[in-house]
């Protein structure tokens, strides 16, 4: 009997670190220099009631790559705020937007 309770609680350890692990190697991360602005035209909204998303900056293969913009329908009394550069003491890290 102990030794099942030892062995599940070894399992779901080895579970909890790979788990963190994997964490780990998908968080975003900091780069030394902050990305130069991407510009673009902004195509025609689709259709009424629609909000620009703009551009967002994805952690990928330890380094920030561009994805385009996009337009969405937006929800009553909602506010689409764009994301950000912050600078940190490791350096520099996107806040993505977010719908307010």
């Amino acid at each position: 009997m102990q030794y099942m309770k030892m062995r599940t609680l070894l399992i779901a350890m080895i579970g909890y670190v790979v788990i963190l692990f994997a964490a780990a190697c998908t968080a975003e991360g900091y780069v030394s220099e902050r990305p130069a602005d991407v510009r673009y035209e902004r195509p025609v909204a689709p259709g009424e009631g629609y909000v620009w998303i703009s551009g967002d900056w994805v952690w990928s293969n330890g380094n920030y790559v561009w994805r385009e913009g996009r337009w969405e329908r937006g929800g009553e009394g909602r506010v689409w705020v764009g994301g950000t550069w912050v600078q940190h003491r490791h350096g520099w890290r996107w806040h993505h937007g977010h719908w307010q």
